[in-house]
């Protein structure tokens, strides 16, 4: 039996916070406790000042944030090659940097080096859940899902689906691409903590015979997500209106072809208009709010106010490489802004609920991750209050503040930490409360062909069959 005991201040959400009000409703604020952990999950707390027994093994991080591994719903793996490339808008940048990058994903050694560093690099910046775009090919999947169990981390992730719009080394077929995504499901959805999503890159790039193929999978295989992109960029919008004149709106596209649920997970949701976010909150999918890649692509200021008065759920996402950084605080700070922007003000507690048991609720795996309640699996990311001469002298006046007046001024200290903070503040990170992470080094990746190798089989007698499997992770 496994015992640790993390000693720190820990933050968490027990609700959803109001929205723009700074107040600490559904915050859970524990300074100087104990974060028990056995094997694996969340035990409970203790205040500092009663250590648990001589059985657990302390780790102290005192003076650190505690808080739940940040979960990113919408990320590229192979575009950390072309983040930051200039370009003058969304279907520019596809065309001339990511379609060249991801046709090397066709290569298992490429897919699989990609895959390791894509995921370290999500430890190092204090994530340890995400919703995965890989390639076109298969192998892409393999590697990507193969380097999440080497990690133990939480993935959702599924092969692209292209069959025009797209280089000829970028496209599949109906058929090919349906056999594909049933081997992937078979091997792959509920292993480990891996789960499948059926990605559609976006209208543009699907016709309406895959698109009709991706619905009957989604509805063929229970606990399947559905991944892809939706009113980004004006010109996308115009584009997705000549190919489907028959439809109301972009989103509608997607629901005419049975690919609106509780587990699916739409990119941007910038031009959207009313009835479109009505269709969102009666079918129960969610936005995936990505603001450093909209403002870096020019794409829009996406409404999350509008959101909220319809009742439809936002997580937050990078979007690397249209994305300029894996830092979920990066992400944080500019989302502020573009809210802003707006004429609104987004709080660090609506901001840092979205990006934790907001975007777990969201992704329907509440009872999982995205908290520290007892039972839920231990990702944890221990994070240095300040880094830098200007965010140590920030802290130390707002750390005044809260200890003179904690209710109402710990708001004031964690939206700084979250303003300031990037992945130099990272300390430390633990998946299903095995290190995995600490500042300067990876610790404790298994290697990826080996967990390509000794993958339960299906077909394998001894093996619980895939619905079965997949049961116990839907």
């Amino acid at each position: 039996m496994s015992k640790l005991a993390l000693h720190g201040d820990l933050l968490d959400f027990e609700s959803t916070p109001g929205w723009g009000d700074p107040a600490l409703h559904g915050v859970r604020w524990r300074p100087d406790h104990w974060l028990l952990i056995e094997d694996g999950r969340i035990a409970g707390a203790l205040p500092g000042r009663e250590p648990p027994g001589e059985d657990w093994r302390r780790e102290e991080h005192s003076g650190r944030l505690l808080m739940p591994g940040f979960i990113d719903t919408h990320v590229h793996c192979p575009q950390l090659d072309v983040i930051a490339s200039w370009s003058p808008g969304l279907l520019h940048w596809l065309d001339t940097y990511t379609f060249p990058a991801e046709q090397r994903f066709a290569d298992p050694e490429v897919a699989a080096a990609g895959a390791a560093m894509f995921l370290d690099a999500l430890l190092a910046h204090g994530t340890t859940s995400a919703v995965v775009f890989p390639t076109v090919h298969a192998a892409s999947a393999e590697a990507l899902f193969a380097a999440a169990c080497a990690r133990g981390m939480r993935l959702v992730a599924g092969k692209v689906l292209m069959d025009r719009g797209a280089p000829p080394a970028l496209t599949d077929d109906v058929a090919g691409a349906e056999r594909d995504c049933e081997a992937l499901i078979a091997r792959w959805h509920g292993q480990g903590r891996n789960a499948y999503a059926l990605t559609v890159r976006f209208a543009i790039t699907s016709t309406p015979g895959q698109l009709a193929m991706a619905g009957r999978l989604l509805a063929r295989h229970e606990g399947l997500y559905l991944q892809t992109h939706v009113a980004e960029n004006r010109d996308e919008v115009a584009e997705v209106a000549r190919l489907f004149p028959e439809a109301r709106s972009y989103l509608d596209v997607y629901h005419r072809h049975g690919l609106l649920g509780p587990r699916s997970v739409l990119a941007h949701g910038i031009w959207l208009d009313d009835e479109d976010r009505r269709l969102l909150a009666d079918t129960g999918a969610q936005i995936a709010f990505c603001p450093t890649s909209n403002l870096f692509l020019g794409s829009g200021l996406f409404d999350w106010q509008a959101a909220v008065d319809h009742g439809h759920k936002v997580s937050i996402a990078t979007d690397v490489g249209g994305g300029t950084s894996l830092s979920m605080q990066r992400t944080l700070a500019e989302a502020y802004k573009v809210q802003a922007m707006r004429g609104t003000r987004l709080t660090a507690w609506c901001a840092l609920h979205a990006a934790t048991r907001g975007a777990a609720e969201a992704l329907g795996l509440g009872a999982e991750i995205g908290h520290f309640d007892v039972g839920a699996t231990a990702d944890v990311v221990a994070w240095d209050w300040a880094h830098g001469a200007a965010a140590l002298h920030r802290d130390a006046v707002a750390r005044g503040a809260v200890a003179t007046l904690p209710a109402q001024d710990l708001h004031a200290r964690v939206f700084a930490w979250m303003t300031l903070a990037d992945e130099r503040n990272v300390a430390a990170a633990w998946v299903a409360g095995v290190p995995r992470f600490e500042r300067g080094r990876m610790l404790q990746n298994v290697d990826i062909g080996t967990a390509l190798a000794t993958r339960p089989d299906p077909r394998d007698p001894q093996h619980a069959d895939g619905a079965d499997v997949r049961s116990r992770h839907s």
